[in-house]
């Protein structure tokens, strides 16, 4: 018997592709003609600790990694779906401010559900709208790779036993997706989320850690961390974006570190 720990999350989404199970979820989000959909679940001990994180906090976080997949598909949100499971026991103030952290974002609640469980369990789905989604698979040997931000943030703040706000950056990836021919958000540190980037669009992607911006306080191996929620794109247009590498016909990932290849473990649940 296989079990999800020896196939990992990548493997079990690959195994539900090739049985025609699940289609269409190679990118961050789903699209339906205009229409971008997007849904990510935060667990209690496995997303997040409420000793390490305001219910407020906690609320922005929850939209804002949704929010997150929306600017990696060039989508202008239009609202967030909801579902809220919690032990009987919890205040009423901390419920309402977790609302109010969503409503931070400035993006409206437009419906979901409430129900009652032995952890705090948050699913948001949002909406947006696209003229053009870059998705995963059409980056191109020749393009520059490009990241919105530094990195490493939320590695170092995790190892002093906090978490970051995730950034909002929706006006970064519309602008992204007007030319860019792959985009992602990093969620899952460089090595993995730039691997997505390769698979999908059959190319080798080449990343010059030593280009990669870090955040400050931020180590070189917080880069493989995850939870930046920077983009990360395929261009031949970088614009004013950092160049942290470039597209090449193969496959995989290739890491450099001054040249020399390099090592750096990413985020994969069930591993």
């Amino acid at each position: 018997m296989t079990t999800l720990s020896q196939l990992g999350e990548l493997g079990l989404l690959a195994e539900l592709e090739r049985r025609a199970l699940i289609v269409g979820t190679e990118h961050d989000a789903a699209r339906v003609d205009e229409l971008v959909l997007t849904q990510d679940a935060l667990v209690e001990g496995v997303h997040f600790r409420l000793d390490r994180l305001s219910w407020r906090e906690l609320g922005f976080r929850a939209a804002a990694v949704n929010l997150s997949d929306l600017a990696a598909s060039g989508a202008a949100p239009r609202g967030l779906l909801v579902t809220l499971a919690l032990p009987g026991e919890t205040a009423v103030d901390d419920v309402l401010a977790f609302y109010e952290g969503i409503a931070e974002t400035g993006v409206q609640v437009i419906g979901g559900d409430t129900t009652a469980a032995p952890a705090v369990v948050v699913s948001v789905t949002a909406l947006g709208r696209a003229e053009r989604v870059p998705g995963r698979a059409g980056a191109q040997p020749g393009d520059l790779l490009v990241v919105t931000g530094p990195l490493g943030a939320a590695g170092a703040a995790f190892r002093a036993g906090r978490y970051l706000r995730p950034p909002l950056r929706l006006a970064e990836g519309a602008r992204l997706a007007k030319t860019a021919h792959a985009l992602l958000d990093l969620s899952d540190g460089i090595a993995v989320d730039a691997g997505h980037i390769a698979r999908r669009s059959s190319v080798r992607c080449i990343v010059e850690l030593d280009r990669v911006p870090r955040a400050p306080g931020a180590e070189l191996a917080d880069l493989g961390f995850g939870e930046d929620y920077e983009l990360l794109a395929a261009t031949a247009e970088p614009e004013s974006f950092a160049v942290v590498g470039r597209v090449e016909a193969g496959e995989g990932v290739e890491l450099l570190l001054h040249g020399e290849p390099y090592e750096l473990a990413g985020f994969e649940h069930y591993r």
